[in-house]
């Protein structure tokens, strides 16, 4: 009873800040959509269509950092920090690298890039002038997110909250003087709100490497940590680390490839979807906090030696995941008719985006449960390799083939595309709980 108590006081410290700074994180692409809507739904559309290239950057910094975090939280339940060190040094030569390519990359094709995803002149044209300055928020970014997550591996979760807030406060200002022009400030529109992203990624990179300096305690992290490489430390980080980042990769490529298929459709759909995904990704929160909170405290009781007590664990955390889901699901229902007054969409848009919300709200229930599961407690245990299959047959052989069918052959409706394109977020419960229950995911992966 004593051990389960102190379970709960460790799981919800460290998630309920997780999913605050995850909420405060999409409020601030909240804000860009709500803003950019009311603003002119072509400027919309364009900054969401190219954002699905920042989506894709997200998730291979994300597969580094939970990489980093798998290995590390091990080491921290050892209390060995000199490995850690050296695991976020690979880790962050790895996502500079990753921003220095895409960096180049938009910058030579930009009305290339926008043209992946629609083919309207208008749309292209606002989401090549917001990716010219948004291109630029990507080393603060992959700084940021590598650096959260050596401090994430060390229970160290408030500063990336407070990081969040304050970021959310700088691009909110910006935003709204700048896009429409406010106190005398020239009119810009989706260059507005480019600008207001660039400088919160600014700020909060440097806020954090302040804090490091200054405040981190736990692991004396110096710049000089960053200009070392261990052959030893890198070859154990990648074994793990690179079907982690094909799996995020492909998983970020699918969610683009969701404004291909509706983009191509209409307009209105991805306005529609662009406008309900981020509403979905605020909920989501939820999840994406259990599956990083599970990650830490899985990672660092196999750290400890103590097996029965993962399972353990595991068991109440899975029990867990189901009541999240439910809440999950049924808030994403009910706040969206308030926060679509928020709005200034076209009645076509208005009426798929409801539809699209709807939807979202039963995949929540699933997502909720299979999320956590697979990646915080399986992954997070260290079978990296069992996510990655199970991700590659679902997206890859079944969602992305039947979605561009019914989009392209069938010509269904964008809410009857929604739903295969969200269907993996249910029917993978079942090798979730599987695996979790029946399966050998617990994997020691740390050096003596």
């Amino acid at each position: 009873m004593k051990t389960e108590k102190g379970f709960y006081r460790n799981f919800f410290s460290i998630y309920i800040v997780l999913v605050l700074q995850n909420v405060v994180t999409i409020s601030v692409n909240l804000a860009d959509n709500v803003m950019l809507g009311g603003y002119s739904e072509t400027a919309l559309s364009g900054v969401a269509a190219v954002n699905q290239i920042q989506f894709v950057y997200q998730q291979l910094l994300m597969a580094l950092g939970d990489g980093l975090v798998i290995f590390c939280s091990q080491y921290w339940g050892k209390r060995q920090t000199e490995p850690m060190r050296k695991i976020s040094s690979v880790a962050m030569r790895a996502g500079l690298f990753i921003a220095v390519v895409l960096f180049a990359a938009v910058s030579f094709f930009p009305r290339e890039a926008a043209g992946l995803f629609t083919t309207e002149e208008s749309i292209i044209r606002e989401g090549a002038a917001y990716l010219g300055i948004v291109k630029y928020t990507y080393v603060f970014f992959a700084v940021t997110i590598i650096l959260l997550a050596t401090l994430r591996s060390v229970e160290t979760v408030k500063i990336a909250f407070w990081l969040s807030v304050m970021a959310f406060c700088v691009n909110c200002c910006i935003n709204y003087v700048l896009i429409y022009g406010r106190f005398g400030a020239p009119e810009l529109g989706a260059k507005g709100a480019a600008i207001g992203t660039l400088a919160a990624r600014i700020a909060e990179c440097a806020v954090l490497l302040v804090y490091i300096a200054k405040k981190e305690k736990k692991l004396h992290l110096q710049l000089k940590d960053y200009f070392r490489a261990d052959r030893l430390m890198a070859g154990d980080y990648f074994r793990v680390c690179l079907p982690m980042l094909v799996v995020q990769g492909l998983w970020g490529l699918n969610t683009a490839l969701q404004t291909v298929i509706l983009g191509h459709m209409s307009a209105a759909a991805i306005a529609a979807n662009s406008a309900a995904s981020t509403l979905f990704l605020l909920v989501k929160s939820m999840s994406v906090g259990a599956s990083s909170t599970a990650s830490v405290i899985v990672g660092k009781t196999i750290g400890t030696g103590n097996i029965p007590l993962v399972k353990h664990y595991s068991s109440i955390m899975q029990r867990m995941f189901v009541v999240i889901g439910l809440v999950s699901g049924l808030l994403l229902f009910l706040i969206r008719i308030p926060v679509m007054t928020f709005y200034d969409l076209s009645p076509e848009a208005m009426g798929m985006m409801n539809t699209f919300l709807i939807i979202l709200s039963v995949v929540c229930v699933g997502m909720s449960y299979q999320m956590p599961t697979n990646n915080g407690i399986i992954r997070g245990g260290g079978n990296a390799m069992f996510v990655v299959k199970m991700d590659l047959v679902s997206i890859w052989m079944i969602v992305i083939p039947l979605s561009f069918a019914m989009a392209f052959v069938v010509k269904a409706s964008p809410a009857v595309v929604v739903c295969c394109l969200n269907a993996d977020q249910i029917f993978k419960c079942v090798p979730a709980f599987l695996e979790s229950h029946y399966g050998n995911w617990i994997r020691k992966l740390t050096r003596e």
